[in-house]
């Protein structure tokens, strides 16, 4: 692979989705091929699989993780790759971590089964950087007027997925970035620019 793939991840109303945006846009401003998706929801496939997680009443939890799995492992498969292949940034909204924070820690699956069925959806590829937004639930849920299936989730199932967030974080510390997302969007930005800053010239990108 010859580019840079990131992620970005955090709970409910942590802002990511706003820094992606921003951030995609000053890389590009900088020359750089950038290619900005979500899971779920990145292709068409995901965009349908996207309407059955998020308004889909009833699911167990082996199948909203399957589901999760299949939208990945067309991700990989018809975007991710390629755009890595011929050298772009990758910036995604939620990966894998995701689905060990909501459907792990969260759920309560087994970790062991997440990851083992996530090996083959993923291909083995993993994020080079993962942004973490760290936000409590209670501050991060009252950001939603409308609130999808899993923001209707009880407070105590959004503190075990920030929980869970923040022990995937301590296990990989050279891959995690923590950031504190009670911040103002200027201020998180301009860390995720100052990161990227001295990420960018180790890649060989752009040089």
């Amino acid at each position: 692979m010859n580019g840079l793939f990131l992620t970005f991840e955090g709970p409910e109303g942590a802002g990511k989705s706003t820094q992606v945006r921003l951030l995609g846009a000053w890389l590009q401003e900088h020359g750089y091929t950038v290619v900005q998706t979500r899971e779920p929801g990145g292709t068409s496939l995901g965009q349908d699989i996207r309407q059955l997680l998020l308004h889909q009443e009833r699911m167990c939890a082996e199948a909203e993780y399957l589901l999760y799995s299949a939208d990945r492992a067309e991700h990989m498969q018809t975007l991710i790759r390629p755009a890595l292949a011929q050298g772009q940034i990758v910036l995604c909204d939620r990966w894998l971590d995701s689905s060990l924070a909501y459907q792990g820690y969260g759920r309560g699956l087994k970790l062991d089964w997440l990851r083992a069925v996530a090996e083959g959806a993923t291909q083995g590829v993993q994020p080079l950087k993962t942004f973490l937004f760290d936000l409590s639930p209670e501050v991060g849920l009252r950001r939603f007027e409308n609130p999808d299936r899993l923001e209707r989730e009880p407070i105590e199932f959004h503190r075990r997925v920030r929980e869970g967030y923040l022990e995937l974080a301590a296990a990989e510390l050279e891959r995690f970035v923590v950031l504190d997302a009670t911040q103002t969007p200027e201020t998180l930005q301009a860390q995720l620019r100052e990161h990227l800053r001295s990420l960018l010239p180790k890649t060989g990108l752009g040089q």
